[in-house]
């Protein structure tokens, strides 16, 4: 089993750090007792649910925190491939997230934030000393630390990204989760027509009758350029999971044929694309 143990200054980028991991298929844990951890992991060993990543961030907030340095040393000789990767910056850096969040430090929440964070680094030069990776995040951007914990640990590998594709009707509230909305409801309603009232967008006859008209059309070719621009973007941002909304009034008939129809164009080049229609329990 592959193990990280990410500790480090607080404000440093360690929730940063630990939601990447996730992202990259890491079973993820947050201050857990240092003392727990050999027990969890002798957890795992034995489990038939194998976990084969695991992350988990410590830092002095966590019980028994001066016991980090011992666990350390049972876990490699257990049978783990273990790395500790210790996140630093500047003080001034430190200050200045911490201003800008507006959150007190954990070593002495109504005491001085410098003092606080000097006491921090006496408290962690041990660990600092044991740790395999050091990363210094005083210059880095999110997606730089990215790319730094991905030159370290991923060996430069990108988790694909998911794209996830729903329909909804905007009677029935707003996609909320969506990270693009596409409104067609500019497009002719086959509610509005007996004979397909009944029916919804999965139904060839609905799919017919909405991309008979050229704006259908254009509007789907539209979507797939802006996308297929995106999509490229969205990933050197490691971005890992993109969702698209395709809305009409009812969610039934126009947001699901081009739902539908936006799904086939993307599987031809993206390989993790996902579909959905929000609204069919209504149909």
């Amino acid at each position: 089993m592959e193990a990280v143990i990410i500790t480090g200054m607080s404000g440093a980028g360690k929730t940063l750090a630990l939601n990447h991991f996730e992202d990259m298929g890491y079973y993820c844990m947050e201050n857990l007792p240092p003392k727990f951890i050999v027990d969890f992991v002798e957890l795992i060993n034995n489990s038939t649910k194998t976990i084969e990543k695991l992350a988990i961030v410590i830092d002095v907030r966590a019980r028994f925190f001066e016991d980090l340095s011992e666990t350390i040393q049972n876990l490699k000789k257990m049978d783990c491939e273990l790395k500790v990767l210790f996140l630093d910056s500047s003080n001034r850096t430190l200050i200045n997230r911490y201003k800008e969040l507006r959150r007190p430090h954990p070593i002495n929440p109504n005491g001085s934030l410098s003092d606080s964070i000097e006491l921090e680094r006496e408290m962690l030069n041990d660990i600092k000393d044991k740790s395999d990776i050091i990363i210094d995040t005083t210059r880095l951007s999110p997606t730089g630390f990215k790319n730094r914990l991905n030159t370290f640990f991923f060996n430069g590998n990108k988790r694909d990204l998911v794209i996830n594709i729903e329909s909804f009707g905007f009677k029935n509230g707003i996609l909320v989760e969506a990270d693009l909305v596409f409104d067609v409801r500019f497009l002719p309603n086959p509610y509005y027509i007996e004979e397909l009232k009944v029916l919804n967008g999965k139904n060839e006859e609905i799919q017919n009758y909405v991309m008979s008209f050229e704006d259908s059309n254009a509007f789907l070719n539209k979507i797939v350029d802006l996308l297929e621009f995106l999509i490229p973007k969205y990933k050197a941002e490691w971005k890992s999971m993109l969702t698209i909304g395709v809305g009409c009034t009812g969610g039934k008939h126009r947001s699901v044929c081009l739902a539908e129809k936006l799904f086939i164009e993307l599987k031809k080049s993206h390989s993790n694309v996902n579909i959905s229609h929000r609204d069919e329990r209504l149909w």
